[in-house]
């Protein structure tokens, strides 16, 4: 099973079971794939927040049910050939509704109704609420109608513990001083940090050195 063709590479690494935080939403998607029963949900946060990740993650665990699914990027062109498969899709998601283009629009909102039809569960996602979104009327009161969940931003511990894991399917081990460091004089953001701690494993492995709080200040220039 797979993405029916879509040139967009999921990242193996966005699992639901690695996702820290909104329990009741992963609940709920989880529930998705136990019950068989389709379903509508809209996920609302700021970038870093983990958008990209759920609805990654869900389509991963709808493959893993040997399942076809799709994630879209609303970001990108959506082919309108989409609508010809939606019979053989049991999940789509949407990701990053609120950079839709205006010529986007009606093929988001007709793959949307196709999907409602052939009971094929659906994940939107958007900077904030439906009602506030800069689309067209008729797509904002179909997402109202979903169940919505916000994402909040995760505190220092809860962003501690994702880059931790990060790290440690790398078999690698970094100081949590090194962590409280970067929250301090560098960002919070969690999608910038794991970022930066990819460039530091890089950075690391190329020197023969361990990520240190020196090592950190020389190469982020801190």
């Amino acid at each position: 099973m797979n993405q029916l063709g879509l040139p967009i590479s999921l990242n193996s690494s966005m699992l639901l079971e690695n996702f820290v935080a909104n329990e009741e939403l992963i609940g709920s998607i989880n529930q998705l794939f136990e019950s068989q029963l389709s379903s509508e949900l809209y996920i609302y946060g700021l970038s870093g927040h983990g958008k990209t990740h759920i609805l990654q993650g869900a389509v991963l665990k709808s493959l893993e049910y040997d399942n076809n699914a799709l994630f879209i990027d609303c970001l990108d062109s959506i082919p309108d050939h989409l609508a010809d498969f939606m019979d053989q899709i049991r999940l789509i998601s949407f990701d990053n509704v609120h950079l839709i283009s205006k010529k986007n629009e009606e093929i988001f909102f007709d793959l949307f109704n196709r999907a409602r039809q052939s009971e094929v569960s659906i994940l939107v996602s958007g900077d904030c609420l439906p009602v506030n979104l800069e689309l067209m009327k008729d797509i904002k009161t179909r997402l109202s109608l979903a169940a919505v969940f916000k994402l909040h931003e995760l505190n220092d511990k809860q962003t501690m513990s994702v880059l931790d894991k990060q790290m440690s399917e790398r078999n690698m081990s970094v100081d949590s001083k090194v962590y409280e460091y970067l929250f301090k004089n560098y960002s919070r953001d969690l999608k910038s940090l794991l970022s930066t701690m990819d460039d530091l494993d890089k950075a690391s492995l190329r020197a023969k050195k361990p990520i240190s709080i020196p090592f950190l200040k020389s190469y982020l220039g801190l």
